[in-house]
């Protein structure tokens, strides 16, 4: 199945394409129609690129070899990616990738029910129609960690409706937490993986910052937090089986770094789109507005890096989805679940758009690049 060319605007878009020719990744830089490849000793990773303090100047007029059109990249067929072809990689590298959860009201509303049910579709609409009674739209405007917030807060343990999404969602600490291992996410086209004891799941769609190992945030992109509602709802001390599994991080398809046409206010009003497509002819349509995140960025930012926590190679940062589907999909009450075969596709019309296939993590291409790879191949091309 190939995907629709997505056209990349006016902006420095740089990232991270497999080139058959050395057998390994390479930096590399939207320009004129086509990706070029800007690797060298000065910038042998994206994470180099990023610790620079003129990154996107560098990379606008960085100089390389043509590494192929910027539309047989973008449209490229799903499944149909090989080492003997250069094809688009996630657009980070050494870069730790952390997420930030419950960080809108409405998706802080499922996860409570999610909870609330144990994980059990059949129960979520019951409990659902019980938990917006109670708290309705009134945590929609709340800020985060407020005195207004505090005194919902209260209201909500009296009623014994309290969550520690709720706490989360709404107190002074956001949630933030690993969600894939160093260079394990995948790109666009690539196949994003549900692990198979999962039976209730969702993408999530996600403006991701690109931050650099001095607390800057030098760019955002696009990202693909898959979610397993029921591995997490039935208890939040599985969050790392319910995230971290083979190929359920993706991320892509470049990062658009910050400079004169671009920059964090930009993040800040960023409109998502979301299309979900089965091979049923099923097809969901969803958004997700950085207008209603109840904390702001670079609060985020500020609660992962500082002297709490170090991250000398930078990191990247899912800042949380408005999105929460509660479409019935086949059985009515039981809402949307993900079928192996589902097109995802996550769009903004300043970064993008990132898509992916869904399969099983244990059908998905085994993780088998790691660092110590990347270090070696480097080595060989004299780079480092």
């Amino acid at each position: 199945m190939s995907t629709q060319q997505t056209p990349i605007g006016a902006g420095t878009f740089v990232g991270r394409a497999w080139n058959p020719e050395v057998a390994g990744p390479s930096v590399v830089v939207v320009r004129d129609g086509h990706v070029i490849d800007i690797t060298s000793r000065a910038v042998p990773t994206v994470r180099d690129l990023l610790e620079r303090d003129d990154a996107a100047a560098y990379a606008a007029e960085a100089e390389g070899p043509v590494l192929a059109p910027l539309h047989a990249l973008l449209s490229a067929g799903i499944g149909s990616l090989s080492k003997d072809t250069p094809h688009l990689l996630a657009p980070n590298d050494l870069q730790a990738v952390k997420a930030c959860g419950v960080t809108f009201a409405r998706s802080m509303i499922e996860r409570v029910i999610e909870e609330r049910a144990a994980g059990n579709p059949d129960l979520a609409q019951k409990v659902r129609e019980k938990v917006t009674a109670i708290i309705g739209d009134s945590l929609r405007d709340l800020r985060a960690g407020s005195p207004a917030a505090e005194k919902v807060k209260d209201a909500l343990i009296e009623e014994g409706i309290w969550s520690q999404y709720l706490e989360v969602g709404i107190g002074p600490d956001a949630e933030v937490f690993s969600k894939a291992q160093v260079l394990s996410s995948v790109g666009h086209v690539a196949d994003v993986g549900l692990h198979p004891i999962s039976k209730w799941n969702n993408p999530e769609p996600e403006i991701v910052l690109a931050v650099n190992s001095r607390g800057v945030v030098q760019g955002a992109t696009l990202g693909n937090d898959v979610n397993l509602r029921d591995v997490e709802g039935r208890s939040a001390l599985l969050l790392g089986k319910a995230k971290d599994n083979n190929a359920s991080c993706s991320i892509g398809p470049f990062i658009r770094l910050f400079d004169a046409s671009y920059n964090i206010d930009d993040v800040r009003n960023a409109e998502l789109t979301l299309r979900v497509e089965g091979e049923d002819g099923f097809v969901l349509d969803g958004r997700s507005s950085m207008k209603e995140i109840s904390r702001d960025p670079l609060d985020l930012v500020a609660q992962t890096i500082g002297r709490h926590h170090q991250y000398p190679d930078g990191f990247m940062l899912f800042m949380g989805t408005l999105f929460a589907p509660t479409e019935d999909r086949d059985v009515p009450g039981q809402g949307f679940t993900h079928k192996v075969g589902d097109i995802v596709t996550i769009a903004n019309d300043r970064l993008g758009a990132l898509t992916n296939r869904v399969r099983l993590s244990t059908e998905c291409p085994p993780w088998t690049f790691g660092v110590s790879h990347l270090m070696r191949n480097l080595a060989v091309r004299h780079l480092i």
